[in-house]
């Protein structure tokens, strides 16, 4: 005899690839009608791929290890982020201008901006 005090619970979630991860989210419904809104976090690693692109090509800085030294920061990690100053015009206006959300990291994102401009696209946010 099933138990009357059971409760059910539904919750219709997805697992979908983003960025060639597997990730749980919300169906396409409901994810259009959450409010859009980005990480914090990723703007302000945006901003400073570009501010730190800005000063190699000025010459402000003159290589990677002395913008790093004057950031403070390693100059792999810096590297590494400032790949974002690369990423594809229709990736920023996407990610900055709109604000579209995406489950990727900021590392992930690193690594695709690496590709070519046509397929970044995708990667983020498909």
């Amino acid at each position: 005899m099933p138990s009357t005090n059971t409760i059910r619970v539904h919750v219709p979630l997805t697992l979908r690839k983003r960025g060639g991860r597997p990730r749980i989210l919300p169906p396409k419904e409901i994810e259009a009608a959450m409010p859009t809104g980005q990480d914090p976090r990723l703007l302000r690693a945006i901003g400073r791929a570009w501010r730190w692109r800005k000063m190699l090509e000025s010459g402000e800085v003159a290589t990677l290890t002395d913008l790093a030294a004057d950031e403070g920061l390693s100059d792999r990690y810096l590297s590494r982020l400032t790949r974002l100053a690369w990423l594809a015009p229709e990736v920023l206006e996407r990610l900055v201008v709109h604000r579209e959300p995406c489950a990727i990291t900021i590392y992930e994102l690193c690594l695709i901006a690496s590709l070519p401009w046509e397929q970044q696209v995708e990667r983020v946010f498909e």
